[in-house]
């Protein structure tokens, strides 16, 4: 089962081959964390919402009808990251938000300074621009698959994620 395809295994899983799900998890079980966090910081919120994205690929798995895998699963991850943003912006004020990502920022044990002073400069960017950093420049996704999960053309989000990456240089060469 390893030597398939993610394709080939959702499939499986979409035919009621649940066993198939367990090798999905190992190929994205952390490359869907890393995403939530590189995004929040927060490792409590992350590993639920990595759990919700999987209970959501068991729940919709039926309505996967081949295509490229990993859009359609960092798809649902987005749109998990969009509702736990949503229900934050509801329960937090910007303050609270400001003081947990300075809190998480420093965290010394974590990562070293010129890391910290890369990730305070991408809490710089909104939350779509660093998504789209992060799911290009953290977690390796291409540009057409990108397009996919954002539902936007290719050559759209290779200009954004260049814009994008000339903006976070100037922030992280000025606040050196």
């Amino acid at each position: 089962m390893k030597k398939l395809t993610d394709e080939e295994l959702m499939l499986d899983v979409s035919r009621g081959n649940l066993d198939a799900m367990a090798h999905i998890f190992e190929r994205y079980n952390k490359r869907l964390y890393n995403f939530f966090y590189q995004m929040i910081k927060d490792k409590d919120v992350c590993e639920d919402m990595t759990q919700t994205v999987f209970y959501k690929v068991m729940r919709y798995r039926s309505s996967y009808k081949g295509g490229q895998f990993v859009s359609w699963i960092f798809k649902i991850a987005r749109n998990v990251f969009s509702d736990q943003y949503q229900k934050s912006k509801k329960t937090l004020n910007n303050e609270n938000l400001e003081l947990i990502a300075h809190k998480n920022g420093e965290s010394k044990e974590e990562r070293n300074d010129d890391v910290a002073h890369l990730h305070n400069a991408l809490n710089t960017l909104n939350s779509q621009d660093r998504e789209l950093i992060v799911l290009n420049r953290f977690q390796g996704i291409k540009y057409d698959k990108i397009a996919e999960i954002v539902g936007s053309s290719e050559g759209a989000v290779k200009v954004k994620v260049h814009r994008i990456m000339k903006k976070l240089k100037t922030v992280y060469l000025e606040t050196i």
